[in-house]
């Protein structure tokens, strides 16, 4: 619950990025109001972080999603989907119990409650995936 309000912030600049195409330097750029600085700067190493990674990311939530293909994903869930899988995968000071728990909540908060289900699937897959060595992940 601490990081909720950096979570959310990067939620909005993925939204932002996937479908306006503004870059990433543009969005780290700015300064982020109502929020701690301190959550400003963890929202900031999240969008870098998928950014980097999205690619990857990309197909790990294909691989995941078996019948849904990323694109055709709802663009808010796309985008609480790759902060999930990116905090699963490289945030390992976050639990992954409070990953999967704030990404239900942001999906919630942004996207619908069919949406709540499906990404909770999805990266309670991933979890599993992340915790058992001989997982067939990407």
């Amino acid at each position: 619950m601490a990081r909720r309000q950096a979570r959310q912030q990067a939620v909005r600049w993925l939204y932002e990025q996937d479908v306006g195409g503004t870059a990433l330097d543009e969005l780290i750029g700015r300064t982020v109001q109502g929020i701690r600085p301190e959550d400003a700067r963890y929202a900031k190493e999240l969008i870098r972080g998928v950014d980097a990674h999205r690619g990857e990311l990309d197909e790990w939530l294909g691989h995941l999603s078996h019948d849904w293909r990323v694109e055709r994903m709802a663009a808010v869930d796309r985008a609480v989907l790759r902060l999930g899988l990116y905090e699963l995968r490289y945030a390992r000071d976050v639990p992954a119990p409070v990953v999967l728990s704030e990404a239900v909540e942001l999906t919630g908060m942004f996207s619908t409650p069919q949406a709540k289900r499906f990404v909770n699937g999805v990266l309670s897959q991933a979890s599993r995936e992340v915790h058992d060595p001989v997982a067939d992940s990407p």
